[in-house]
């Protein structure tokens, strides 16, 4: 393989990691939407859409693995693909995580309403924001970008706390509403480890950028 036809293909598995980042991103948006709007044919959609996911992820891996047989890549050439593969699978456990609240979505389908939601999808929108500017960061090869967003983590473990601490009073008060109270912190939960997981992702940028493993956040 010659060096142009290896940086095409490295383009194209760049460009796939790009589609399955963005696909997550959407996975996870319309899952708390239909959780809100309590819409249970999204929610449905979303747990069976999962599979097309996996799929994607697949055929990322596959394509690093062929790459790597190939063209025994060194140095940077090793290492970006080795971070796609990471990032990739990465991108697989967050896309669960959007299941995970699909999937609650339809366990209160027909449960009353126990509050307004406020501090879920604020967690949800930052924990995407996040998710996008990691995968900008690694395009860009940006490490100081990739530590920045890293950092806005702290913003979603303090909404993950209040919801926490609400839903904790509802049920101390109100032993009837610790189904419904408990579904909704496990949704927080799945948002806290989705924002978590971007952490990840950065800390790939960073290691390809420096060649160093870091745990940011630590």
């Amino acid at each position: 393989m010659t060096r142009e036809s290896f940086d095409t293909q490295l383009t194209a598995l760049r460009e796939s990691l790009l589609s399955l980042g963005m696909k997550v991103a959407k996975a996870q948006e319309q899952a708390v939407w239909a959780l809100a709007e309590r819409n249970d044919e999204l929610a449905r959609e979303l747990i069976t859409d999962d599979q097309t996911i996996n799929l994607m992820q697949r055929e990322v891996e596959e394509q690093c693995l062929y790459l790597i047989a190939s063209q025994q890549p060194v140095a940077r050439d090793l290492r970006m693909i080795f971070c796609i593969a990471s990032i990739a699978s990465e991108l697989e456990r967050m896309a669960d995580h959007a299941k995970g609240i699909a999937v609650l979505a339809l366990r209160l389908l027909d449960q009353p309403t126990l509050k307004p939601l406020i501090d879920i999808p604020r967690m949800a929108e930052i924990s995407r924001e996040m998710l996008m500017g990691q995968i900008d960061a690694f395009i860009r090869g940006d490490t100081d970008a990739a530590r920045r967003v890293a950092a806005r983590d702290s913003e979603v473990d303090q909404l993950n706390d209040q919801v926490y601490r609400e839903l904790l009073v509802m049920m101390m008060t109100d032993p009837r509403v610790i189904t419904r109270a408990t579904y909704l912190l496990w949704v927080a939960h799945n948002l806290e480890r989705f924002a978590d997981r971007t952490t990840n992702i950065g800390e790939r940028v960073v290691f390809l950028g420096t060649n160093t493993i870091v745990e940011l956040n630590e």
